[in-house]
């Protein structure tokens, strides 16, 4: 079997930095896009970034493009998602998954494995 977890998230100010760890083991990560989703609490499941390792592509949405980025340790097979001028906004559970040959963050091909994610709080 093959699994991601998310990790680092924590309490932060508005404005402040977080960056959130996904380590990908038991697969190769290139047959893979692997993309990060949040969901708080009343809310529908956001897709928020997306990496293809094998030609480097990547996602963002519109609510976190200029403040998000998306990297690869490729040595250690994990992914982060780096955070930066974060808003109350984006308070969520964030969780990594491996879904899917593209970032097309609407179809999950029967994903179901979601795991508890981290949380991040943004406080204003």
């Amino acid at each position: 079997r093959f699994s991601c977890r998310a990790s680092g998230g924590g309490l932060v100010q508005a404005g402040g930095s977080l960056r959130l760890s996904c380590a990908a083991a038991g697969f190769t990560s290139d047959n893979y896009a692997i993309r990060w989703y949040r969901q708080a609490p009343g809310k529908e499941r956001e897709g928020v970034s997306c990496m293809i390792p094998k030609i480097g592509f990547t996602y963002y949405s519109h609510s976190v493009k200029g403040r998000f980025t998306i990297s690869k340790d490729n040595a250690k097979n994990t992914f982060y998602l780096q955070m930066n001028n974060l808003k109350p906004e984006d308070t969520a559970v964030y969780v990594c998954a491996a879904i899917g040959s593209y970032c097309n963050m609407g179809y999950y091909y029967g994903f179901k494995d979601w795991g508890k994610g981290t949380q991040v709080t943004v406080s204003s």
